[in-house]
C-alpha cells in the first residue's frame, strides 16, 4: 500500500510534466510544418 501513496504522485507528476512539454511544443511551432520536412526529403537542392 505504501507503495502506491509513492507511485501515484510519481505518475501525476510524469503525466503533468508531459502535458507540459506538448504544450510547449505547441506553442513553440514545432507542429506548424507537419508536410514540409516529408516533401523536403525528397525535393533535390540543385544549388
Amino acid at each position: 500500500m505504501s507503495g502506491l501513496a509513492f507511485l501515484i504522485p510519481v505518475a501525476l507528476g510524469l503525466g503533468l510534466l508531459g502535458l507540459a512539454a506538448f504544450f510547449w511544443s505547441m506553442r513553440d511551432g514545432q507542429y506548424d510544418d507537419m508536410d514540409g520536412a516529408a516533401n523536403r526529403i525528397l525535393i533535390e537542392d540543385d544549388e
